[in-house]
């Protein structure tokens, strides 16, 4: 059976969203705030240690809130034109190399953002802003500070810091996906090994049901005769003991063959790359039939069984289902109705679909009124997956009067 592995995973310590990851992270984040405030203290305007603390302190929240970040450096690099061009002398400088918070701010909002526009938008509005000192704002009195060669530089840089985000960005979205896709597929193996192990152990629970239960119900009423008959038909005390003895026997085969699958696994005969150790697995077939029918007939059944079934023209697994449901029934029949009981069996095919037939008369008792024990309902659930499983269709369910009809139809194949 296959079981399930856990996958090993990396220290909090060594992943990127981890406490590792967030250290470094935050102390980029100072590296750069203090940059821009060591930049601020090399001019001597009144304002510029203010505005270039002020956009430092903004950027210290820069991963959590880009949009918000870069709207406020850019309103404080308005505010330090303004004082620059307004007032005589001039309050703060400009340009200055503390503006580079603008395109910390823009590269921040450019790798961080979840929406698709908002790259493009903080690179146009960071163009636009640098454009507007070509020009100035005639309106409110403040002229051109930057001319066109100084706009070119300007121009550069802001398309390489876009671009070198933009990349970063990129990259990050792939690794994300990845990530995504690696977490589904751990979830779709991890998955599909849980289906593949309820599988093996309804399998497994089926098979154990069919040998089990039919061989012991076989075997108890065999041994009830064989001791009523002791002292009066030695000879069929004998005989009811010799059918116990094969049943048991035929029992103990499928435990150990069922044992064998358990641990070593069924290979395939056809497989080059199998061993072929150990005995080869019993094919069931239809012939069988007869041989459980003789044995419920042995214990006190009166089983008529009709077989029109081309030879070949069932695969393996269609006549494994079929005698699985037809000893299953007999089963039934032998442990709620008992010995007296009338069973008859037909198996015939009629355009490509098996039809199987399997009708008791109940030994004349109501149906729900058997002699047998409590059932626990597990054999008709057997029976309905075995016949689901090979694509066809179950029913069963009690007669009118007594007894009890099941009818199973399963599409079959030519070899």
């Amino acid at each position: 059976m296959a079981e399930e592995r856990a996958v090993p995973v990396p220290s909090a310590w060594m992943t990127p969203s981890g406490r590792y990851g967030r250290a470094v992270a935050r102390a980029c984040d100072i590296g750069v705030a203090l940059v821009v405030l060591v930049a601020a203290e090399y001019y001597g305007g009144e304002y510029d240690l203010l505005l270039g603390g002020l956009m430092a302190l903004c950027l210290l929240a820069r991963r959590r809130l880009p949009g918000t970040v870069l709207a406020a450096v850019l309103a404080l690099g308005v505010v330090q034109f303004l004082l620059y061009d307004l007032p005589d002398p001039p309050l703060a400088s400009a340009p200055a190399s503390y503006d580079v918070a603008v395109l910390f701010a823009m590269m921040s909002v450019v790798h961080h953002s979840r929406t698709t526009w908002m790259p493009y938008l903080a690179g146009a509005v960071v163009l636009l802003a640098t454009a507007a000192g070509t020009v100035g704002m005639p309106v409110l009195g403040i002229e051109p500070f930057v001319d066109l060669e100084s706009l070119l530089i300007f121009w550069g840089l802001t398309l390489t810091v876009w671009l070198t985000a933009f990349a970063l960005h990129t990259r990050r979205l792939y690794a994300e996906s990845q990530a995504a896709r690696a977490w589904h597929a751990e979830r779709e193996q991890e998955q599909r090994v849980r289906l593949a192990a309820t599988r093996e152990r309804a399998e497994i629970a089926r098979e154990l049901h069919d040998v089990v239960a039919h061989s012991l119900a076989v075997m108890i009423l065999q041994a009830d005769g064989a001791g009523t008959v002791l002292r009066k038909s030695p000879d069929m005390a004998e005989s009811a003991l010799r059918t116990i003895a094969a049943t048991g026997r035929d029992a103990i085969d499928d435990m150990h063959r069922i044992v064998r699958v358990l641990r070593e696994g069924n290979p395939d005969p056809g497989d080059p790359d199998s061993d072929g150790g150990g005995p080869p697995r019993r094919l069931v077939t239809l012939d069988e039939i007869e041989v459980v029918a003789e044995r419920a007939r042995a214990a006190g059944l009166t089983v008529d069984v009709s077989v029109e079934v081309g030879e070949g023209r069932l695969s393996p697994a269609e006549e494994m289902t079929a005698f699985r449901v037809v000893q299953e029934c007999l089963t039934n029949v032998l442990r709620h109705a008992g010995a007296g009981a009338g069973v008859d069996i037909r198996l015939h095919e009629e355009r490509g679909t098996l039809l199987i037939d399997v009708v008791d008369d109940g030994a004349g008792t109501l149906a729900g009124r058997g002699v047998g024990g409590r059932s626990g309902g597990n054999g008709l659930v057997g029976m309905r997956e075995r016949v689901e499983l090979a694509g066809g269709s179950f029913e069963a369910g009690p007669r009118l009067g007594s007894g009890w009809h099941v009818r199973a139809s399963i599409p079959t194949r030519t070899k």
